[in-house]
Order: C-alpha cells, then sequence, then structure tokens
C-alpha cells in the first residue's frame, strides 16, 4: 500500500511530531505532502527517508491546490490519502475523491468553540463538515474530541478514536544534556526552573506562568516554542519585572534538550485535545502540573498534579513540586506507566489496520 499524508504545515507542533513518528512505524510506504511552511518537523522527516512535497499554497482561499493535490495524488499512484490539520483536510478530501482515492483524516485540534487555537464560525463548520463526507473515516485523538465530532454532526460510525503517542525514548532524561542546554540558555546550573512547551498562543495561556511568576522568587521560566502570543508575553514579562527571569527559545529541533534542562514543568492551558507536551514531561522523569490532559484522565495515577479553578492553583503547586525538587535526592523521578501506555508503536499498528479495513488491501505486517 502507498499512502500519501498532507498536513497544513510542517513546523514544530503536535500534529506535525505526530506524523513525523507514524511515519517511521507504519508498514507502508508513505509520503508527505505540506501546503505550506515547510520548518523543522520537515527536515527532520526528510533525515529519515520520507520525500516531504512542498504546495506552497498562497492563501486559505487558494484552491488551486486541490488541482495540484489531484495531481500529485494520481501521478504518485497513491492507494490511500491521509490528512491532518483543518486546511489539508479541507482541500485534501476534496483532491482525494476528486482522484478516486479513499481518505481518512486525523482530527488533532477540535477544542470547544475553537479549533487549531481559532474560534469556529458557523461556516468554518459547514465546510468541514461537507469535506468530512468526503473520506471515509475521521481519527479522533482522544475521547473529548470524539465528543466534539459527534457534537458537530459527524456519524458515530465515520469516527474512529485513537490516541496520540510519543517515543518514551526520544525524551529519556540525560544529565550531560541538561548541563550542556542550561550553560548555552546562560541558566546557572542551581537555578530552579520551570518550563513550558507549545505554540505561544492564547489559547495555551503562557501568560498565566508569567504571572505566577514574581511569587516564586529565584525561578526562571523557560518557554518553548514560538507563535502570535510572543510579543505579547514579552512585554508582560518587562511589565511585571521579570524579564530577566524568562527564556523565550523559540522553536526547538531537540525539545529533550529543553525538558532536560527544567524542573518542574507545567501545561496551564485549560482546554487540550490531547496534551502531547504532558506526557513527554512525564517521560523526561519530570515533575508535572497540569489543567487540562485527556490521556491522564484516561490512564489515572500518572502522578501530575491537575490544577484547579483558583487563581492560586498553579503557583501553590508550582512552589510545591520545586520544593519536592530540592528535597529530593535522585535528578529525575520515576517515569509513570502512562509513557508506556501512549508509546506510538503500538497506537500505529491501530493506524495501520484502519487503513487496511479502509482498503480493504491488508498487510503483511
Amino acid at each position: 500500500m502507498k499512502v500519501l499524508h498532507v498536513i497544513t504545515g510542517l513546523a514544530a507542533g503536535g500534529a506535525e511530531h505526530q506524523l513525523r513518528l507514524l511515519l517511521r512505524r507504519l508498514p507502508y510506504e508513505c509520503e508527505v505532502v505540506t501546503l505550506s511552511n515547510p520548518g523543522s518537523v520537515a527536515r527532520a522527516i526528510r533525515a529519515g527517508g520520507t520525500v516531504v512535497h512542498e504546495l506552497r499554497m498562497t492563501s486559505n482561499r487558494d484552491v488551486t491546490v486541490v488541482a495540484r493535490l489531484r495531481h500529485l495524488i494520481r501521478d504518485g499512484r497513491f492507494d490511500l490519502v491521509h490528512t491532518h490539520l483543518y486546511r489539508a483536510c479541507v482541500h485534501g478530501r476534496v483532491a482525494a475523491k476528486l482522484a478516486g482515492v479513499p481518505a481518512v483524516a486525523t482530527e488533532h485540534s477540535l477544542g470547544d468553540g475553537i479549533l487549531e487555537g481559532r474560534r469556529t464560525s458557523a461556516g468554518v463548520r459547514t465546510l468541514y463538515l461537507a469535506t468530512e463526507r468526503l473520506g471515509q473515516a475521521t481519527i479522533a485523538v482522544s475521547g473529548p474530541v470524539a465528543a466534539r465530532l459527534r457534537a458537530w454532526g459527524v456519524p458515530e460510525n465515520r469516527i474512529s478514536t485513537i490516541p496520540n503517542g510519543i517515543d518514551p525514548i526520544e525524551f529519556r532524561y540525560d544529565p550531560r544534556s541538561r548541563v550542556a542546554t542550561r550553560k548555552r540558555l546562560g541558566i546557572a546550573a542551581g537555578t530552579p526552573v520551570i518550563g513550558g512547551v507549545g505554540r505561544m498562543a492564547a489559547t495555551k495561556h503562557f501568560d498565566d506562568l508569567i504571572w505566577a511568576l514574581p511569587g516564586i522568587p529565584e525561578a526562571k521560566l523557560l518557554l518553548v516554542g514560538d507563535g502570535p502570543a510572543t510579543p505579547t508575553l514579552r512585554e508582560q514579562a518587562k511589565r511585571l519585572g521579570v524579564a530577566d527571569r524568562v527564556v523565550f527559545t523559540g522553536e526547538a529541533e531537540h525539545p529533550r534538550e529543553m525538558y532536560c534542562a527544567m524542573d518542574v514543568f507545567a501545561s496551564p492551558s485549560p482546554q487540550e485535545t490531547f496534551g502531547m507536551a504532558v506526557l513527554e514531561a512525564l517521560a523526561n522523569g519530570l515533575p508535572t502540573v497540569y489543567a487540562a490532559c485527556p490521556p491522564l484522565d484516561d490512564v489515572p495515577d500518572s502522578g501530575a498534579r491537575r490544577l484547579t479553578r483558583d487563581p492560586e492553583s498553579l503557583p501553590r503547586a508550582l512552589r510545591a513540586e520545586l520544593a519536592g525538587v530540592s528535597e529530593r535526592t535522585t535528578a529525575r523521578l520515576p517515569v509513570p506507566a502512562v509513557v508506556d501506555h501512549y508509546d506510538i508503536t503500538r497506537l500505529a499498528g491501530s493506524v495501520a489496520d484502519l487503513y487496511a479495513r479502509i482498503t480493504e488491501k491488508g498487510t503483511d505486517r
């Protein structure tokens, strides 16, 4: 079987990294096409030996991409198209239908009234549902996403819930990396470091971490990622007088190095469709506080601390976890069982089985 993955962009992001991990483990010949923004993940996928095509959409209304995708699907003799993220799902499903090839989509980012960090509208929903019917199935990355798809009107029999996954070895703690990364970032060896990882967008609530910082003396905040909220976050840090205690790294090609440099990880976003960074932090052995993470709802006893709606919950939890770090004799906590439960190798097998059912071609796995 030959599969074409269509994704909106390939800069650093949860959906993008998930595709990178999936490609390594699918028992099929795969190629990737990005509609825009071929960044660090595109380089990583190419380095792994997978072909990446770039179609360079000029805007969301660039409908010429449908014809170009259709030609690519036909010329490449693909048996299946797998789309990821809204723009790719809309255009990719139409192109696959025109090419006479079945399509499956993964819904990574459907929140309550939010899609990929932006407020949804009636027009977005209508277009989503119209093009969803052109494919054969939609993968929801968590139970809450599946419920939102049903609420939008996607039939139950078209939804398959297959969680995201991580490669635990990729995020294993390395003390040498900790030393080298802190030195590169200008963070002293004994400085307590709180970390946050993700797209710098308002919906991620990284501003809550900056608000909490004045009440946590001596600690630094390491924010890993880039996005439209970065200038606002920098200005906020200046207003609060903590600009010298906030380190903005921008997009990181090797996130493990950043996790190794941290002492406590925080995910303050109250709405996450999955919460990949939380699992990555746990795989690194980091004490973790979080507001939302569906995988931890499904598999309890992770050891992570869940935040409440109380405004003091975040700074209180951070102070408690940092105190625990100073009292501990080990560099990291044991990796909880939830990390192995979401190992990407097992979950990729579920995706491969769905492909086989859709195409009715089976596999020799």
